[in-house]
């Protein structure tokens, strides 16, 4: 209807908050925003990841191709990314992608000159840029970080040697894996669970644990002291209907209800460590919205790539 209005005003309570991982719940809003804010985490929130590699010296057992592909999977920090401006429109380099406002410089020098395997990791690279450099895991693993090595790159036995020099770019998932600051985004409906009681209190206890029991996760238990079934972990359900199928065959066809909320989605992230948890959610937000206003304000794909830059040399693909 024209002057209608489909404006909805989408409600965030977050659950659980740690460095690498976020656990949230999005309320008012319908699968087609949840869906396109989990596809923006994966493919289009930019990081910096080692794009280029010039390989000086290299006697190790690993060939240079798989020493530079190594060196790409490594996550950097990349807290600035959102900043930096992509290689392809950086005027400053003309494009070379070589410079400050584009790139970043790392420098590798490792040679082994004991009997010992020497372990190349990713504490070995020296960057040009403090605040890019690989990520440290010491403190998610409760490792001490004098003890904590990095990522193994490659090892090098006596007389072995590897020199290199490496350039890292700004990028987005979509182009390249590398560059996806998520290991895993999620979302899934939150269930809404009836229990009908009166069907519940014509089963003997034998029939209401078999009945429990059928579910493949614990969404369901009995109260020790009143003997009901309760719900205890709702979100545990993963929508398989075991429990329906088992009261039917136990003659109880309606002994649970169970829906998913169209308009409230649980969302679990993990980063890569690249960029903080809930800064790959606000820097996914304000990803969408750009996208959104290159839709809204431009008549078609040719006249977005002019008004956003960088943005819009991916509108074509997205």
């Amino acid at each position: 209807m024209e002057g209608a209005s489909y404006q909805r005003s989408p409600k965030v309570k977050i659950r659980e908050v740690k460095d690498d991982y976020l656990k949230f719940e999005l309320r008012d809003t319908d699968a087609s925003v949840a869906n396109a804010l989990r596809r923006v985490m994966i493919a289009e929130v930019p990081t910096i990841a080692i794009d280029l590699v010039e390989i000086e010296v290299n006697s190790s057992v690993l060939n240079d191709e798989f020493i530079a592909h190594r060196l790409g999977l490594i996550p950097l920090t990349s807290e600035r990314a959102m900043s930096m401006r992509f290689s392809r429109d950086c005027d400053a380099c003309d494009g070379d992608g070589q410079c400050e406002f584009c790139s970043v410089e790392f420098h590798l020098r490792a040679k082994c000159m004991t009997d010992q395997t020497l372990d190349v990791t990713s504490k070995d690279l020296i960057s040009s840029d403090h605040t890019v450099v690989p990520v440290d895991f010491s403190d998610a693993l409760g490792d001490d970080s004098s003890e904590h090595k990095g990522i193994t790159i490659v090892k090098l036995r006596r007389g072995q040697e590897l020199r290199l020099r490496a350039i890292a770019r700004k990028g987005i998932g979509k182009d390249h894996a590398k560059w996806s600051p998520a290991a895993t985004v999620t979302f899934m409906y939150e269930p809404e669970i009836h229990i009908n009681e009166d069907l519940v209190e014509t089963l003997s206890l034998e029939e209401k644990q078999s009945w429990v029991d059928s579910s493949p996760t614990k969404v369901f238990d009995i109260d020790p002291n009143t003997e009901q079934v309760v719900v205890v972990d709702p979100e545990a359900y993963t929508y398989d209907d075991e429990v329906i199928k088992k009261a039917e065959a136990m003659g109880k066809p309606g002994l649970v209800e169970i829906y998913a909320k169209e308009d409230s989605f649980v969302f679990t992230v993990e980063s890569t460590g690249a960029i903080k948890a809930t800064q790959l959610v606000l820097n996914a937000i304000e990803v969408l919205k750009q996208k959104l206003d290159a839709v809204r304000l431009s008549e078609d794909t040719v006249e977005a790539d002019d008004q956003f830059g960088e943005l819009g040399a991916h509108m074509r693909g997205g």
